[in-house]
């Protein structure tokens, strides 16, 4: 006599055509369902199934699996598959039903901890979470119930009510999508239901950037140089010069502070190994030996940055010693922004932060000739479509017009 057996449709639906055609008893359809089970489970199972020992009392096959709190427990089962079954029930049936929406972005973001260098990423994901699903309907909903058109209707719905731009959208999307890429990687659904969600709705327009609010032109260049020169001369700050060797660099400004003399690698490049991060809980910053992306990366010196270096680096400095120091101590991203925002007041003028030295180079680099996918390297970036983002015309109203006249 079989034991009864529920044969979920998921499970039936993975019988072909052929399958079908060959049962005969049901017998055959349950040992079809029980070895579908048994093989989902030696995929993910990580601990040892031992058979019995011979001469023991205990006759029994033996394995461990980690509880809902994350304490091993002991499982023993008279049968080899008996054993794989009621592990099936532990993994796909018991809890899968009891993981809520909460649980799994609890999950999630324990794991992109240890995958990602920043911290303030994490928080920001956290952020994002208590901000738009926290305290909701979803929040303690089963990820079991979650399939592509309610994902649908709750993103639609949040775009809607909370009138986003695409790119606010696109930092949710990217939660939602890790969330259940690692649920379904973990055969806890049966898919990622956010691969197949269509937006229907409009996104919040947002004011087009232009070269004009994003990148210092060649009038405005000129004049900040002609400041940053002067002001060093009456002070002697390193940061003055921090700002004006960027314009040749184009580092974050992370990148531009965490600089050390042994960064420099000949005459020609500098190696850009690591920067300043800023704790976004306690605002303590602090240098970390990695970049934004995790990877190192040579960027070209060219022989206007390397004087610039070469004025400011004193005779008994060692490889280890930041370049841009102020009374004994680094400087930080904030006192490069501070010359920043000083220069904007004295010439009464809307400020432009640090990252638009950046937009400024990749702009000027474009204009210039240099091929993009090089301008992409050298900002660093992994995927060109962020390049092209940083690009802009940095020309002057003139002097887009001789070359458009130029050109025709």
């Amino acid at each position: 006599m079989h034991k009864s057996i529920s044969i979920t449709p998921p499970e039936f639906n993975t019988l072909s055509s052929h399958d079908l055609n060959d049962i005969i008893t049901l017998d055959s359809v349950r040992d079809h369902i029980l070895m579908t089970r048994i093989e989902k489970v030696k995929k993910i199972h990580s601990y040892a199934v031992i058979p019995p020992k011979s001469g023991n009392k205990d006759n029994r096959w033996r394995t461990s699996y980690k509880d809902e709190k994350g304490n091993r427990k002991s499982l023993k089962a008279q049968t080899e598959n008996e054993l794989y079954l009621k592990l099936y029930e532990i993994y796909f049936s018991q809890n899968i039903d009891k993981k809520t929406f909460h649980d799994l972005f609890l999950e999630w973001i324990e794991y992109k901890s240890n995958l990602v260098n920043s911290k303030n990423t994490l928080i920001r994901h956290k952020q994002h979470y208590n901000k738009y699903f926290a305290n909701t309907e979803i929040d303690s909903k089963s990820i079991s119930k979650l399939d592509v058109i309610y994902m649908e209707a709750l993103c639609n719905k949040l775009i809607k009510d909370r009138n986003l731009t695409r790119k606010e959208f696109t930092n949710i999307k990217t939660i939602l999508n890790g969330m259940f890429d690692l649920a379904f990687r973990k055969h806890e659904i049966k898919e990622n239901p956010m691969v197949n969600v269509r937006i229907m709705v409009k996104f919040r327009q947002v004011n087009r950037k232009t070269g004009e609010t994003e990148t210092y032109n060649t009038e405005e260049l000129e004049s900040l140089i002609k400041y940053l020169d002067s002001k060093y001369q009456e002070t002697h700050d390193s940061a003055y010069l921090a700002v004006k060797v960027n314009f040749y660099l184009g580092l974050r400004v992370g990148e531009l502070t965490a600089l050390k003399w042994g960064d420099i690698t000949g005459l020609n490049h500098l190696h850009i190994v690591r920067e300043e991060v800023r704790d976004q809980e306690t605002n303590v910053t602090s240098v970390v030996d990695h970049t934004k992306t995790s990877n190192d990366r040579f960027v070209a010196l060219i022989p206007k940055a390397f004087s610039i270096l070469l004025s400011i680096r004193p005779d008994n400095y060692k490889d280890d010693d930041y370049i841009f120091m102020r009374d004994g101590k680094r400087l930080t991203s904030r006192k490069i922004n501070y010359v920043l925002e000083k220069y904007a007041q004295r010439m009464d003028v809307k400020a432009k932060s640090s990252h638009k030295i950046r937009k400024t180079y990749a702009s000027n680099l474009n204009v210039a000739g240099v091929p993009l996918d090089e301008i992409r390297k050298q900002l660093g970036h992994t995927n060109l479509s962020t390049t092209m983002s940083y690009i802009f015309n940095p020309l002057t109203e003139q002097e887009t017009y001789e070359l458009i006249k130029e050109a025709l």
